[in-house]
């Protein structure tokens, strides 16, 4: 494509040197840049792209987009913001493909992942074939793909929008979240359906305030043909107050009495919100209803870990005050017993909520273990201690042996919930990523201790 068909959707711009050029690919990182590359110099949190310009131009980026010159021998296309003309070019390039294929997407604090699971299982029962991305899954043309971002960066969504539609995918389904929202990854994307599941504390490090945090998902919804809106929340009845024509559900709905194989409260919420966005999208009831009991299981969402012990653990993803209290919760609803959790709060992240998450699980657990959950660069003794904040809860740093400890604990009847991780295969600590599966470690212990008996 020829650079100047896309200067010309980047809207005001100043192109400094060069002869016009043919675009063969659109980039951001210098690792896929090859020649004839349009290379986008993000500005990012910790690193600037400008600096990796003259690597780009070496591996043969045609030309660049720039906030402001640079002393490289290649066309620059000068912006206001490279974030914000980085999608432009996107839509651009790779033909509008959201233009062609129909998005479903679900946004808000909790239940995006299960709720965008069940809505590919009902469109999947309806006879389509599905695009899927969400932070545990990306599936293309029927086949698996590798899982980087939540949201993939502008140039990569697109892509991948475009070779769904290659590749005849009938629909995408996706997560949408507000971080992607606000880094404009979703700019140029059209919502054919646009779920909010609810709004509840989690990312404040990020959009400073609840009002930020709505933001970002309210101005999603003005890409969206169609809105659906749980008006069981707060903030979603304000949501479809603001948007017109707005579908709107309370999970206290029951979804047809589809007999769900996931377990939990919440997850006949999710139900809700997934056949409702199906019924918005013309499905009929029997499909929604045979989707629906179709899901077995989302990977680390109320996942039960079963090695033959007369009590039940779950793991789950729950990270956020409002999410502990759901999971929790539900626990009590199955157990005859006690429930335990196993639980910690992510280091470099929204500080606020960690004491509001221990008053949950003290509150809510019968027996609590506060542990390390993706300390990063924070020491995980300073995080436990702002978690527990003057509350009698007990401490085992280390992740593996508070997992162990609780699952020891643990007598016929009882819960075990060990929250916070989910899916994720890695804890981050001081930089690095060390392989760590809530899962492999809770079934590795079950099985230890079945060997004892």
């Amino acid at each position: 494509m020829e650079l100047e068909r896309l200067i010309a959707a980047l809207g005001p711009t100043e192109v400094v040197g060069g002869a016009p050029v043919e675009i063969s690919a659109l980039a951001y990182d210098t690792r896929d840049v090859g020649p004839g590359a349009l290379f986008f110099c993000v500005p990012g949190d910790r690193t600037d792209g400008h600096a990796f310009a003259p690597e780009a131009v070496e591996a043969g980026a045609a030309a660049l987009v720039v906030e402001r010159p640079l002393r490289v021998d290649v066309p620059q296309v000068v912006v206001d913001s490279v974030r914000t003309a980085m999608p432009r070019a996107a839509v651009t390039f790779f033909g509008d493909p959201t233009a062609e294929l129909p998005v479903a997407g679900i946004t808000g604090t909790n239940g995006k992942t299960t709720t965008a699971y069940l809505l590919r299982s009902i469109l999947e029962a309806a006879g389509n074939r599905v695009g899927f991305l969400t932070n545990i899954e990306r599936r293309v043309g029927g086949e698996p793909r590798a899982v980087d971002l939540n949201t993939p960066e502008s140039t990569d969504l697109q892509r991948l929008f475009r070779e769904m539609v290659t590749l005849r995918d009938d629909a995408c389904v996706m997560e949408a979240t507000s971080m992607a929202s606000s880094k404009g990854r979703l700019d140029g994307t059209r919502f054919a359906v646009l779920v909010f599941t609810n709004l509840t504390q989690d990312h404040l490090d990020f959009h400073g305030t609840m009002e930020d945090y709505y933001a970002a998902k309210r101005r999603l919804f003005d890409q969206a043909e169609i809105a659906v809106v749980n008006v069981g929340d707060e903030w979603g009845r304000r949501l479809a107050r603001e948007v017109s024509g707005a579908i709107t559900f309370d999970t206290a709905t029951d979804p047809l009495d589809a007999n769900l194989a996931l377990r939990g409260r919440f997850n006949r919420a999710n139900a809700v919100a997934a056949a409702s966005a199906a019924r918005a999208l013309g499905v009929g009831d029997d499909a929604i209803r045979r989707g629906l009991e179709a899901v077995e299981l989302v990977p680390g969402r109320f996942e039960p870990v079963d090695e033959g012990q007369p009590f039940t653990v779950v793991v789950d993803y729950a990270h956020t005050p409002d999410a502990l209290e759901t999971v929790l919760e539900s626990a009590r609803e199955l157990t005859r017993g006690r429930v335990i959790c196993v639980f910690g709060a992510g280091g470099d992240r929204d500080r606020e909520k960690r004491p509001l998450m221990g008053q949950v699980v003290a509150e809510l657990a019968d027996d609590v273990l506060v542990t390390s959950d993706n300390p990063r660069s924070e020491e995980p003794a300073a995080i436990a201690a702002e978690v527990v904040d003057g509350l009698s809860l007990e401490v085992e740093l280390d992740r593996r042996r508070a997992i162990e400890q609780a699952l020891e604990s643990a007598r016929e009847g009882d819960v075990v919930v060990i929250a916070g991780k989910g899916h994720e295969q890695g804890q981050e600590i001081g930089g690095r990523k060390i392989p760590f599966d809530d899962r492999e470690v809770a079934r590795d212990a079950l099985r230890r201790l079945r060997a004892k008996v």
